[in-house]
């Protein structure tokens, strides 16, 4: 048992990074750390949305539930992220019939787009106040990905029966982007973007509401099993309970080897500019919609609810972050929009996420009482959400979806513990270089 590097690195403990998230949203009372040998039915590790949406769940359900978080709810990737609840999976469609076959691809991508309804169901069942808008524009960087974009955008359209995304060519993505950096893109308006931190704090109210008892503050260390019980060891108190879902994503640590070997914890950044004032926000994205580029290392972009660019892209994959995050960000900012040059930055923060080798969710029955569900790959508002959903059906005895994403293999990382993190970076470096040409 070993306190976990990972959590502690970059913050302070029980605080939040200093992000315009977290500045802007009305924090959650701070729960109290666990002190004493406790019981329950189901204990959850993690109070990021996996964990939140699974707990809410079960609650609702008639369920005792205990969720521990090392730091507080919505402190991880879960409250620092770009805020785009996006359609399909993190892969594409076409990628996912070559490799499962068309029937599953279809699974996957209606799995998908229930994630999407239930992030809304849950903003309005709970009255969640987390400025959603709609739209997410995808920006291919290179011309030579037009007429993939197009083609694909048709086949969403026939295929799938998906009506809300459209192609536009590079003079009518002018018109909505103030920026010269693309060539041609795609408009989903049946996506869209939120403050996640909102989010976060929401579930984390409504699940307090129904029962659930959450603990702040509180670091797992490791766990024991029998067939029957499940014994969580934190730093100060005991949970006894009959099933375990760990929920950490990229702050797994050593809780569990073989999710660590499928799972790789990266780093990824934020800006947040000084408000620009209504009309040069609006004259940089139009209607106010999300932005995802086509790099491999994506960069991703909207306006805030007070007129900021929130700007996050590049990555890194050791411990620590970057020790000036505003100017290692701001760097690609400017080659897509330099007519920010001389614009200050206010707000600079990093977060640790969670990718897998196939870029797909990794939910995984790992004993008969023990479930894992992480690597969202950066597309975690909806499928995180949803994944939670997902792990409290199954908790409860209904495994039928959960089975469908559970069904996707993963690859160990190569490299073992100590070569697959620089392995990454080589691999990531080619990649970057790769966007570059």
């Amino acid at each position: 048992m070993t306190v976990n590097k990972l959590l502690h690195e970059n913050d302070q403990r029980g605080r939040y990074p200093q992000s315009w998230y977290a500045v802007s949203a009305d924090p959650l009372e701070k729960q109290v750390s666990l002190q004493e040998p406790i019981a329950c039915d189901v204990c959850i590790v993690g109070g990021g949305f996996t964990g939140l949406s699974a707990a809410l769940s079960l609650a609702e359900q008639g369920v005792d539930v205990v969720l521990i978080d090392a730091h507080r709810v919505g402190w991880g990737a879960s409250g620092r992220n770009g805020g785009q609840l996006g359609s399909g999976q993190r892969v594409d469609q076409t990628e996912l019939e070559t490799k499962y076959g068309l029937t599953s691809a279809k699974l996957l991508w209606d799995l998908a787009q229930q994630s999407k309804q239930h992030v809304h169901q849950l903003i309005q069942k709970h009255q969640i106040v987390c400025d959603y808008q709609a739209g997410i524009i995808h920006a291919d960087h290179k011309s030579g990905f037009t007429r993939e974009t197009e083609s694909y955008v048709e086949k969403l359209n026939n295929q799938y029966d998906y009506q809300d995304i459209s192609f536009v060519d590079k003079d009518e993505l002018r018109q909505r982007l103030a920026s010269d950096a693309y060539f041609s893109g795609s408009v989903d308006i049946g996506s869209g973007h939120l403050h996640p931190l909102k989010l976060a704090i929401g579930l984390a109210d409504a699940a307090l509401k129904n029962g659930v008892r959450i603990y702040e503050n509180t670091e797992v260390l490791g766990y024991e099993r029998t067939p029957q019980r499940v014994t969580v060891t934190t730093e100060t108190g005991t949970v006894n309970a009959r099933q375990l879902l760990l929920a950490c994503n990229g702050y797994l640590g050593e809780l569990s080897a073989d999710v660590a070997a499928r799972v790789m914890p990266i780093n990824n950044y934020i800006i947040a500019t000084e408000p620009l004032g209504s009309s040069v926000a609006s004259a940089l994205i139009r209607d106010n919609m999300a932005v995802a580029d086509s790099k491999f290392v994506v960069n991703y972009f909207r306006r805030s609810i007070d007129n900021r660019l929130l700007f996050g892209g590049r990555e890194s994959y050791g411990y620590r972050f970057p020790e000036d995050i505003k100017s290692f960000v701001k760097v690609a900012m400017l080659q897509v929009f330099p007519q920010l040059d001389g614009v200050e930055i206010d707000y600079g923060w990093g977060g640790t996420l969670a990718i897998t080798m196939n870029r797909m969710p990794h939910l995984q029955q790992l004993e008969s009482n023990v479930m894992s569900s992480s690597g969202y790959s950066g597309h975690g508002v909806g499928m995180a959400t949803f994944a939670g959903k997902l792990c409290g059906d199954a908790l409860a005895g209904n495994l039928d979806s959960f089975n469908v994403m559970a069904g996707v293999s993963h690859k160990r990382f190569p490299g073992g513990a100590k070569m697959r993190s620089p392995l990454l970076k080589l691999g990531m470096m080619y990649y970057s270089l790769r966007d570059k040409w």
